[in-house]
């Protein structure tokens, strides 16, 4: 099956920088290695991106953030997950909270199944986690904190 979509995902800070990444796995290959990523998920039509990036952290970890940016990065992906095939045009906003623990609150099934909790990272520790999505977090990350928000999103590209 092949799910096109619009996507929404959010680099949510605390106020000591950390990042707050999600432990996923697939459910139904017990053979793919685990992996962190963002918060994030597909856009409802008409639904302006940031509504939706705020909308998606708040289901899937019970957080919320004080303030969030404008589009900071956009990357085409193409994976495979619970049996399906995936092809999304993902928007990534910076957002900034107070912290707190992981509490989700709306998981859809699959994602309820897929999502084993979440830690708080330091920037600075992401290049040693084992399979993080976006793979360039990384390194795009620390840059944009040190030089500020683009005027405009950076295209990354198509990222398999």
């Amino acid at each position: 099956m092949l799910l096109r979509r619009q996507v929404a995902r959010v680099v949510l800070l605390d106020p000591e920088d950390r990042v707050l990444l999600i432990r996923s796995s697939d459910p139904i290959d017990p053979h793919v290695p685990g992996w962190w990523e963002l918060p994030g998920g597909g856009l409802h039509p008409g639904e302006p991106s940031e509504q939706a990036a705020l909308r998606e952290l708040h289901e899937e970890t019970g957080l919320g953030a004080d303030s969030i940016s404008g589009p900071v990065w956009l990357q085409h992906v193409t994976f495979d997950f619970a049996g399906m095939h995936f092809d999304q045009h993902e928007t990534v906003h910076v957002a900034r909270g107070q912290g707190g623990d992981y509490r989700p609150v709306a998981l859809e099934g699959i994602e309820a199944a897929a999502m084993e909790g979440a830690q708080w990272w330091p920037v600075g520790a992401l290049g040693g986690l084992d399979r993080i999505i976006p793979p360039w977090l990384a390194e795009q990350l620390p840059a944009v904190l040190a030089s500020g928000y683009p005027d405009e999103p950076m295209d990354l590209g198509h990222i398999d």
